[in-house]
């Protein structure tokens, strides 16, 4: 019997390798970084998620601040300093634990932030629109940030949901979520533009086609970096020529997208 052929091993990129791959990329030193990963895209990292966060903090230098999602499903009382994330990956988990390191407070819709602009992106935003100009992802555009999806797509990209807000969109679907009011615990519903959000990989194309996205390797994962104003941008131009865009169509039968429409037809 012949011997199993040798398994091919994979390199394990240093944190060093990686702040090139992030400034080759276009990452700006000194700027504001709000960052969607899927770390097991990315892998193997020295160091894990620390590594590829270490590398992040690098990339931007100590006048950088850098941003990333923390959300949770709602379900508990929420406690930045303890609650869990929910559907984030292990690299914003990761992340937010780390000293210095600050936490929203939306119950559901948190972000964590590290960096001089930290506290101004934690502040607290209203309950609704999660995502809105008041939101995390909010003051990362009214700043000037930039947007990077390693190893995910626009599907995961909330600046989106900053653009909808923005747009005033038809849609809104409320979501039930546990909030403490003194010393009472409260089932609140909180409005979002909610939907299953694989339309939004249109951006792909729109922001292509305007020379707006690059696009590279960071680690093993594929990257997309964007300037957030220009997200919202050219969202802000395709959802003024139609408010649903990025709702998937009836014939589909996608349940998240038909409550969003069914949304505007109540209204």
């Amino acid at each position: 019997m012949n011997p199993p052929p040798p398994v091919a091993e994979v390199h394990q990129f240093t944190i060093d390798e990686v702040v090139a791959q992030l400034r080759t990329l276009g990452v700006r030193g000194g700027g504001v970084l709000l960052v969607h990963t899927s770390f097991r895209a990315v892998a193997p990292i020295e160091c894990g998620p620390e590594g590829l966060i270490a590398a992040f903090r690098l990339a931007l230098g100590d006048d950088g601040t850098l941003v990333m999602p923390t959300m949770t499903d709602g379900e508990t009382v929420f406690d930045r300093a303890s609650t869990p994330t929910h559907a984030m990956g292990i690299t914003a988990e990761t992340f937010w634990r780390q000293p210095r390191v600050l936490r929203s407070t939306h119950p559901s819709g948190s972000f964590a932030a590290a960096g001089p602009l930290a506290s101004h992106i934690c502040a607290p935003q209203p309950l609704s629109p999660l995502h809105g100009r008041e939101s995390p992802p909010g003051r990362v555009y009214d700043l000037g940030g930039q947007v990077l999806l390693l190893g995910v797509g626009h599907s995961e990209n909330t600046t989106l949901h900053v653009a909808e807000a923005i747009a005033n969109v038809p849609y809104s679907v409320s979501y039930p979520c546990l909030i403490s009011v003194g010393e009472r615990v409260e089932n609140v519903m909180i409005a979002e533009t909610d939907h299953c959000c694989e339309n939004f990989a249109k951006m792909d194309a729109w922001l292509r086609d305007s020379g707006l996205q690059r696009e590279g390797k960071v680690g093993n994962a594929h990257a997309r970096l964007c300037a957030s104003r220009d997200i919202v941008a050219i969202a802000l131009e395709q959802l003024s020529e139609d408010p649903l865009v990025f709702l998937c169509p009836r014939s589909r039968a996608c349940v998240e997208c038909d409550a969003a429409r069914d949304s505007v037809d109540r209204a």
